[in-house]
């Protein structure tokens, strides 16, 4: 009886040793998750004292932007302070004053063990889109998780700067993939545009995991905001963040889409839902980025079409199937922007596109697949001009 509670202490003791061992590992993780600019200083060269702050920054992001009123604006030297990951380290020096007049500062963040290396591109841009006329010809391929790698697309401004205002659902779709190429996921760019290259986006599995959790298809998606990877385990419907700030208030929406829905609709749990037949989207909201309290608004996948904050949306409602590049187009039908708070940029507007109508929620059909390309927001000074 002795040996043997001697025996039980020694492997309590044993087993207490190796958690204490994990738990004092050093962290491995290298990401910086929020950025911020502090002194009042700095406060006039933002739209809003707000912007001066990025919160809940995702791993998958690797270019940190801070939105201002103008370049000319910027003094020759800001400090920039960051949060990261425990135990991790940043150089330059966090908080140390940086020269961003000439363009981005890169960062390299450390892992407390010194292991792992990563990199960002920090930069102070102009709080304006850089067109309204998106020809979908520029884009990069990002090497993900697990050898998965994908597209990702961006616009230039004025003087050939990248600017990104493109989000998709590709980093969380690759989680459910290994050594895939960009094609094989839900959105990617295709050399078959109307004009040059255009988007295809289309409706796939999410395998076996995705179906065991519920979200058993993965749609092609494309808008106008960030999608946030770490939420799409938890809250997927929260991981789709729509909207960037404007100036201009819209009137309309045109572009060019070919369609073909998949030949099965299934529901969330996996099951046909007999008749139905899958319908892509495309629309696009005008809201209010502030609410009464002066709070930061952002619409998200369970509210980008009810939200309150919205002033006015434009909503395609028919998209037929069709082989051939089709013209589609849709008016903003809603309440008047307000001229103060539109100077001010207190206005987010999002563009977005989907493969599957319904596919925030899981619904839709296999193989579905929608092609966009010449896509162009109309405002209302320009109707002036026509």
């Amino acid at each position: 009886m002795k040996k043997t509670f001697l025996l039980s202490i020694t492997l309590l003791s044993g087993l207490l040793l190796t958690s204490c061992i994990k738990e004092e590992a050093l962290d491995q993780e290298c990401d910086i998750e929020g950025a911020w600019v502090e002194g009042d200083q700095y406060a006039s060269i933002f739209y809003d004292p707000s912007q001066m702050k990025l919160n809940n920054i995702s791993t998958a992001e690797k270019e940190i932007n801070f939105s201002v009123k103008s370049l000319m604006l910027l003094p020759d030297r800001i400090p920039v302070f960051f949060t990261l990951s425990k135990g991790a380290t940043i150089e330059p020096a966090n908080g140390s004053e940086q020269d961003f007049t000439s363009g981005p500062v890169t960062y390299t963040v450390t892992s407390q063990d010194g292991a792992w290396k990563r990199q960002y591109s920090v930069a102070f841009k102009e709080a304006t889109m850089p067109t309204y006329k998106y020809s979908f010809e520029n884009y990069e391929t990002v090497a993900g998780l697990n050898h998965n790698n994908y597209h990702d697309f961006f616009e230039l401004d004025s003087e050939g700067n990248r600017v990104n205002i493109w989000a998709s659902g590709n980093p969380g779709a690759i989680m459910t993939k290994t050594n895939s190429q960009p094609e094989q996921q839900p959105t990617f760019s295709t050399e078959d545009g109307y004009q040059g290259r255009g988007v295809c986006l289309n409706t796939q599995s999410a395998g076996p995991l995705g179906e065991w959790m519920h979200k058993p298809i993965a749609a092609g998606n494309l808008f106008m905001g960030r999608f946030i990877v770490e939420k799409v385990l938890t809250d997927a419907l929260q991981a789709t963040q729509f909207g960037r700030p404007i100036d201009r208030e819209p009137v309309r929406i045109t572009g060019y889409y070919k369609y073909k829905p998949g030949p099965k609709f299934t529901n969330a749990e996996m099951k046909e839902v007999p008749g139905r037949v899958d319908e892509a989207s495309i629309y696009a909201v005008f809201y209010r980025n502030k609410d009464e309290n002066d709070n930061d608004v952002f619409l998200y996948g369970d509210n980008v079409l009810s939200s309150p904050y919205i002033v006015k949306k434009a909503i395609v409602t028919s998209l037929p199937a069709t082989d051939e590049w089709t013209r589609f187009e849709a008016f903003f039908e809603g309440d008047d922007a307000d001229p103060e708070v539109l100077a001010a940029q207190g206005y987010n507007m999002t563009l977005v596109f989907s493969s599957s109508k319904d596919g925030a929620t899981f619904e839709g059909a296999i193989g579905s697949t929608l092609y966009i390309d010449e896509v162009e927001v109309i405002f209302e000074d320009d109707n002036d001009n026509e």
